[in-house]
């Protein structure tokens, strides 16, 4: 008897899959999603590799069963095995991630009555009405009565005479397939240029990048529809993935994807079912799902033939997981691409400095939409200086935005007060002692929110009542909120403008896709005069009524050690102002600043942003910083400040030397205590030339954290925290 050896990779922390004998007749191959002992327990697991065993005698575990369902493409497992080295991470923590859907619970059977060809001994109206309802139509047999107009007894009768029977029957898999022969919206000779040219380079095959550059409201969206168009029209197996950064965006592109192709596409986000889960895992393995829409965690669903990745918005830092498995999506698609031999598509009116930069060397190929679509036009930017106009006292709106948030109320348009701070106030401390009211066993502050009235921890999610006394020195009322949040502004608005019909649109108002829906479709039908937001609703939407975006504090994102606070503040306000404007009337945007002489404030305001990533990008040549160097985080923690302290001293003496690359720290993180552990970084910087993932494997090889200390990496770090 022949004896295989079958490697089986599991979705957790080990370094490497591990080995077990295949039983007779189980005819495994590699991509087989099997059970396999571990210890005491039976883990599902996949096939990595299968070998000829004859002759070993090294005693193996024997594989429980094979499980019936889909396999993983090996392309999947390829892509699997590569993001695990990128990151240096173990291979099972990836997986865990593509297995998702495979464990959720599938959807329960659905009872539908049929008819048995049996007519009824005793005919009555009633049961003629259910038997013509039950020839059209597939109901379970409470929908079969209402339907019928009749009550469930009559439904029960028949069934008892076996003039009708209930079925169970499976929830479909597969999902509607999308009308190719439909025509999009038409396109302005840009766009048309454009969705050429992508169409071209998919018509190339093979691995190929496009950065899709477009200004707000250029209609990049319409441009790679039409790519994905041409895709699916290519190849009747081929699949496509749409990568959002945002799940209320996720929405809006379903609409716009299911008008243009006549289908639903599926959705994958943190959001679905378990069922919905399962049934798109299956749909995509086996070929029954041709679009899918998802946030990041969908770069790693095991498509059968991927053809072509969209990251829209892909300069957006909401692609950067940073818990468990640390990864940037918009990096992941650009490798996924490349393993799956399919076309990749950036798209973003304010690319990262490193696609632009790979777009301007040649690495990928830059198709530039820089006028709006239509008759509309870019919006006109002010500054307001805070320190020559500042708010009244208790306020947070200047004067002139003020004035002008009527003159727009009073033309029936609509306002976006954007902040990107969540609650009524980032601040709680005790006006007796001073003390900041802070998450306990974290340095964060606690966030008071008025309308739940708790202070919440946005780090941990620790949340409390708001004492009525401070539990530091015990002074009643003491208490008082700093700075604005979003609550904060929508209470000055409402006294402002009491008429007016105000709303917040932020993750504590809008908790589900379902609530944010409803939330966009009332700004588009004009059912709000002011909505005040934060980033949720600063990108990818398209609010006809919209002509004025007034940023309550555009210094925000500058203050901080972040070496790219500049580029996200740019990217951020630029998504935010283009939010204005966007049909027939025209918009405008103004920015509350304490810094109006800042590069970013000016940029902004002038519209050049050529001028401001071309001083960004100097700036990061001389440092050798991102995208002319790289970066890597190593976060080591532990509750012990003591042993965590020796701990960092020996990991910074087992550093590599190698040429090119610095090593930084230990030092002590920003956020120097979260949930009780205390926390050190090192910050390594390495040239472009030098394998980084390669140098922090061996680093990681030669040090072995004890007890309760971790170790992080972070390859490519967009948090200093």
């Amino acid at each position: 008897m022949t004896r295989r050896i079958a490697s089986v990779l599991l979705p957790m922390p080990l370094p490497e899959a591990f080995d077990y004998e295949e039983p007779e007749g189980m005819d495994l191959a590699v991509g087989d999603q099997v059970a396999a002992p571990l210890g005491p327990r039976l883990l599902r697991g996949v096939v990595t590799g299968l070998r000829d065993g004859t002759g070993g005698n090294r005693p193996l575990k024997v594989i429980d069963s094979k499980l019936d369902d889909p396999p993983l493409p090996q392309r999947a497992i390829d892509f699997i095995q590569w993001a695990a080295r990128y990151s240096v991470d173990s291979p099972g923590s990836p997986l865990a991630i593509t297995l998702r859907g495979a464990r959720a619970q599938k959807a329960k059977p659905e009872k539908v009555v049929e008819a048995t060809g049996v007519m009824p001994a005793r005919p009555t109206a009633a049961r003629t009405k259910v038997l013509e309802t039950v020839a059209t139509q597939r109901l379970s047999p409470p929908d079969l009565a209402r339907a019928a107009g009749v009550s469930s007894g009559v439904i029960k009768g028949l069934v008892d005479e076996g003039v009708l029977a209930v079925r169970l029957i499976e929830a479909p898999v597969a999902f509607d397939p999308p009308d190719l022969s439909r025509v999009g919206h038409p396109l302005n000779p840009s766009q048309d240029a454009a969705a050429k040219a992508l169409v071209a380079m998919l018509g190339e095959g093979g691995f190929n990048v496009a950065l899709l550059d477009g200004v707000t409201g250029s209609g990049k969206t319409e441009v790679y529809l039409e790519a994905v168009a041409a895709a699916l029209a290519a190849d009747p197996d081929a699949q496509v993935l749409i990568l959002l950064p945002e799940i209320a965006l996720t929405q809006a592109v379903i609409a716009r994807v299911a008008a243009r192709f006549g289908a639903a596409p599926a959705e994958w986000h943190s959001d679905i079912t378990p069922p919905a889960r399962r049934r798109v895992w299956e749909a995509v393995a086996t070929s029954q799902c041709r679009i899918v829409i998802g946030a990041r965690s969908a770069l790693f669903l095991p498509f059968a033939k991927l053809s072509l990745i969209v990251v829209d918005e892909e300069h957006d830092a909401s692609y950067k997981q940073e818990e468990g498995f640390i990864y940037q999506a918009r990096d992941l698609a650009v490798a996924r691409g490349k393993i799956e031999e399919a076309a990749v598509v950036l798209a973003s009116a304010t690319p990262s400095l490193e696609s632009l930069r790979n777009a301007e060397t040649g690495r990928y190929r830059w198709l530039r939409l820089t006028s709006r679509h239509g008759v509309a036009v870019l919006p006109d930017i002010t500054l307001i200086d805070m320190r020559e106009t500042p708010p009244d006292a208790h306020r947070w709106l200047s004067p002139p935005l003020v004035k002008a948030m009527g003159e727009t109320w009073a033309r029936g348009e609509q306002t976006l007060l954007f902040l990107n701070r969540r609650g009524y106030a980032p601040l709680v401390l005790c006006k007796a002692c001073g003390e900041r009211m802070t998450s306990p066993d974290t340095d964060s502050w606690l966030v008071e929110h008025r309308y739940s009235g708790r202070l919440v921890c946005h780090l941990t999610g620790f949340s409390m009542p708001k004492p009525l006394a401070c539990p530091h020195c015990g002074a009643k009322d003491s208490l008082t909120s700093i700075g604005p949040g979003v609550e904060r502004v929508e209470e000055e608005a409402k006294a402002l403008f009491p008429d007016a019909r105000v709303a917040i649109f932020s993750s504590d108002t809008v908790w589900d896709a379902r609530e944010a829906k409803r939330l966009i479709q009332a700004m588009e039908e004009g059912q709000i005069d002011i909505l005040v937001a934060t980033q949720a609703a600063a990108k990818g939407h398209n609010f006809p009524g919209l002509t004025l975006v007034g940023v309550v504090d555009a210094d925000l994102g500058l203050r901080g050690g972040d070496l790219r606070a500049a580029e996200r503040t740019y990217q951020l306000l630029a998504q935010a102002t283009g939010r204005a404007g966007r049909k027939d009337r025209p918009g405008r945007a103004m920015l509350q600043t304490y810094a109006p002489e800042h590069p970013v404030m000016q940029a902004l305001k002038a519209q050049d942003r050529d001028a401001f990533t071309t001083a960004e990008l100097e700036e990061r040549e001389i440092a050798g910083l991102p995208p002319y160097g790289r970066l890597a985080a190593l976060i080591v923690s532990g509750p012990d400040a003591v042993q965590l302290e020796a701990f960092v001293e020996k990991m910074a003496q087992t550093a590599p030397n190698a040429e090119g690359v610095a090593v930084y720290g230990p030092a002590d993180a920003p956020l120097g205590l979260i949930r009780g552990r205390r926390r050190k970084r090192f910050l390594i910087r390495a040239d472009r030339t030098v394998d980084l993932s390669a140098y922090l494997a061996a680093w990681r090889a030669r040090f072995r954290p004890p007890g309760m200390i971790r170790v992080a990496i972070d390859v490519d770090p967009y948090s200093f925290l």
